[in-house]
């Protein structure tokens, strides 16, 4: 995720964060770049009578939507980092949905 400056925040808690995301990955062999949540695309009118979303559909606005520590949270996504997150997500719900699929194999075959 080349362009998604998040990832190298520098702040304190952006380190702390980043340990404790390297420990996880090793401990239990994770791919490196799981993006939980949901890309959603919307639009909005920016209020300037003369702009063309006035007539239009509005300005592309895309956003995140994820859980984190049980509360539902939305973060505003520059245009840039869309293509990767996108990308990030779908890998993200494929590997969830194999590993769903071996929980359940796991479970049939011990029946």
């Amino acid at each position: 995720m080349s362009q998604m400056q998040q990832f190298s925040a520098k702040s304190a808690q952006a380190s702390e964060l980043r340990q404790r995301k390297y420990e996880l990955v090793r401990r239990f062999s994770l791919p490196e770049n799981l993006v939980g949540g949901s890309l959603s695309q919307t639009h909005r009118r920016c209020g300037r009578h003369n702009c063309h979303c006035a007539a239009e559909r509005g300005h592309a606005l895309w956003s995140v939507t994820f859980s984190h520590k049980g509360e539902r949270r939305v973060e505003r996504v520059p245009r840039e980092w869309v293509e990767e997150l996108e990308q990030a997500v779908l890998a993200t719900q494929a590997y969830l949905d194999a590993m769903r699929e071996v929980m359940a194999i796991n479970l049939s075959l011990n029946m």
